[in-house]
């Protein structure tokens, strides 16, 4: 009796643990996304300089890395961050393809959402799974079952009606949908690369994020003046005024959490169930914010978002299920 009432406990505790994690990475991934918004576009911040947001936010989060990695060192038995030293050359060298796209990445996700809103910033970079089917026949040769490729062919159908009704719309923006379409194929790209990566560090994903935050702090500073940002930096009133600075530090912490938290809701769930949850997420986020910026949308443009969502799951699915046959097959050719 006692035995059972034990395991009654730790399974009780078990998904009172994912309930937390997952509500902590909604609540954080939302918050960051309408946090973003409100400092690359707003008349409330009022600064045009989308590549200065990046930056600061990449600066706070090598900051924050920097500090638990020293704190790890002084008291290990409290604090555990993996040990690395983002100035080693060889280090450098080795990540530096990666902190590229890392750069990249994050310019042209924060200048989508600069330019669209919030309820069509999902719809907006759903050309991910698509690009990321592409890319992996075209870098490393890979097939994708036709089950798989069908779910993208669902996913550019939805983008495109998405992009129709937006287009209807007076928040609708070419350049953010264009800058929307570049993040996605930056991010396949990056996804594919991060596993080469991973080995230089251990499979670290968390000293991985440290070297690309180091890495960008230095590649955004040409950016910002190639985009000719500096003019509007100087000439901002308030750049000094506590208010901002507060802003831009809770944008660069939200930054940092989001990675952290996505981390985490893979180890305490699984891959899947992250992708998943992401998902459900973006539904959500959409519905909010339709909400909070009293957007009117039209029920195609919701079909889209559906169809979006939907075949995107799907597609997450598939892809589950051919990974476990494989490595049923794996297993059962093994013991043979």
């Amino acid at each position: 009796m006692y035995t059972s009432m034990s395991e009654h406990n730790r399974l009780v505790n078990k998904y009172l643990l994912v309930f937390f994690v997952v509500a902590l990475y909604w609540t954080v991934s939302i918050c960051t996304v309408f946090m973003n918004k409100l400092l690359l576009s707003s008349d409330t911040v009022n600064l045009d300089a989308p590549l200065f947001v990046c930056w600061f936010q990449c600066l706070v989060s090598a900051g924050l890395c920097a500090l638990l990695s020293a704190l790890g060192r002084r008291y290990p038995n409290v604090i555990t961050f993996p040990e690395g030293n983002p100035f080693d050359v060889d280090i450098f060298r080795k990540i530096l393809p990666l902190s590229i796209l890392f750069t990249l990445m994050v310019a042209t996700n924060n200048l989508c959402l600069k330019y669209v809103g919030v309820a069509f910033y999902y719809v907006g970079r759903s050309l991910t799974t698509v690009f990321n089917v592409v890319l992996t026949y075209i870098l490393l040769r890979q097939k994708t079952s036709f089950k798989a490729t069908m779910c993208c062919v669902f996913v550019v159908f939805g983008f495109l009606l998405g992009v129709d009704q937006e287009s209807l719309t007076a928040q609708f923006s070419l350049r953010g949908t264009i800058y929307g379409v570049m993040g996605s194929f930056i991010l396949a790209w990056y996804s594919i690369q991060t596993k080469k990566a991973l080995v230089h560090v251990n499979q670290q994903v968390l000293l991985l994020s440290y070297y690309n935050n180091v890495y960008s702090s230095v590649f955004f500073l040409p950016l910002i003046f190639i985009n000719g940002e500096m003019n509007a930096i100087l000439n901002y009133e308030h750049i000094f005024a506590p208010w901002f600075i507060s802003a831009m530090v809770l944008g660069g912490l939200c930054g940092f959490a989001i990675g952290f938290v996505t981390v985490l809701q893979i180890k305490v769930t699984s891959p899947l169930t992250h992708n998943i949850s992401g998902t459900a997420k973006a539904c959500a986020q959409t519905v909010i914010a339709t909400q909070w910026y009293n957007d009117a949308k039209s029920a195609l443009w919701w079909a889209s978002n559906v169809i979006v969502l939907l075949a995107s799951a799907a597609y997450t699915r598939v892809k589950q299920l051919e990974m476990q046959r494989q490595h049923e097959r794996t297993t059962a050719t093994q013991k043979a």
